[in-house]
């Protein structure tokens, strides 16, 4: 409790004072108390900044998945069916010929002479059935080839999906299964033919490309010849027409201005006219 002095006022009344060297509570010190006796327990802050470190993380990681799923993402539509290849119709066709070849009693692995290695004979016609087997093969092979170093790049990088890298494989094998068949065949067709059908079906791809592309040329030079013979033709008959719209203009204007003169001659005739019956009415009066 406070203590208080009590003084003796000269009118008899008495004063009570406080001791100035009491302790004083106030509001606000009972407030401030309060408040002191309320501090947090640190443990509550280290359970807060682990939760937001977890959020943290739990953020990134799901960015770096995102960013992981765009990535796969682009490459696969980058892509595309780059690697949704499929064997030529050759293939069916030179089994469809073999099946025949061997009815008519050509046996695989024998070298053909005489009359049945003439260009109607079974022999020669599966030759040329293999051949066009194979050229028809040179863009599956020549393609693979081309983006089998970027693929195994893009794979050891883990820059491409995994089921781009099962497409291309698949292709790969595919294509690797083919060439072998190929040459396999052709030792059948005619014995040590294998060593080197890929090579003449490569020259023989380099010929019918080269012509395909001075065919396209000449179709081309053709159809520009042709196009400025039409402009040509047609610049002609512009002038033509302009000719004769000019003088059809001409003509018009001509026939306009003859009958804008016999107008005019009409006008004068009648006016004439009138003046002199006029005249002669004004006189007999």
């Amino acid at each position: 409790m406070s203590q208080q002095e009590a003084t003796i006022n000269p009118d008899g009344s008495t004063t009570f004072e406080s001791d100035p060297n009491s302790e004083q509570f106030g509001a606000d010190d009972i407030g401030a108390e309060e408040v002191l006796a309320a501090k947090v327990d640190p443990a509550f802050y280290l359970l807060g900044f682990a939760a937001l470190f977890i959020l943290a993380i739990g953020f990134v990681m799901y960015r770096q998945r995102k960013a992981r799923a765009e990535t796969e993402d682009f490459f696969t539509q980058l892509d595309g069916e780059k690697f949704n290849l499929k064997l030529p119709a050759a293939v069916d066709e030179y089994y469809a010929i073999k099946e025949k070849a061997i009815e008519q009693g050509w046996t695989p692995g024998q070298k053909v002479e005489g009359p049945a290695a003439t260009a109607s004979g079974p022999q020669r016609v599966l030759a040329q059935a293999l051949m066009k087997r194979c050229i028809a093969d040179i863009p599956l092979v020549t393609h693979i080839q081309k983006e089998s170093p970027g693929m195994n790049k893009l794979y050891s990088q883990s820059m491409c999906s995994v089921n781009q890298w099962r497409s291309y494989q698949a292709a790969e094998a595919m294509v690797t299964a083919e060439v072998d068949e190929v040459r396999a065949e052709a030792d059948e067709v005619e014995p040590g033919w294998s060593g080197v059908i890929w090579k003449q079906a490569m020259q023989y791809h380099h010929m019918l490309k080269q012509r395909h592309e001075m065919e396209s040329k000449a179709a081309a030079a053709a159809a520009e010849k042709k196009r400025a013979e039409e402009n040509k033709i047609l610049a002609e008959k512009r002038k033509i027409d302009e000719k004769k719209a000019k003088e059809l203009a001409a003509e018009k204007a001509a026939a306009e201005l003859i009958k804008a003169e016999e107008r005019e001659k009409e006008s004068k005739t009648a006016f004439n006219s009138g003046m002199k019956k006029g005249f002669l009415s004004g006189k007999k009066k």
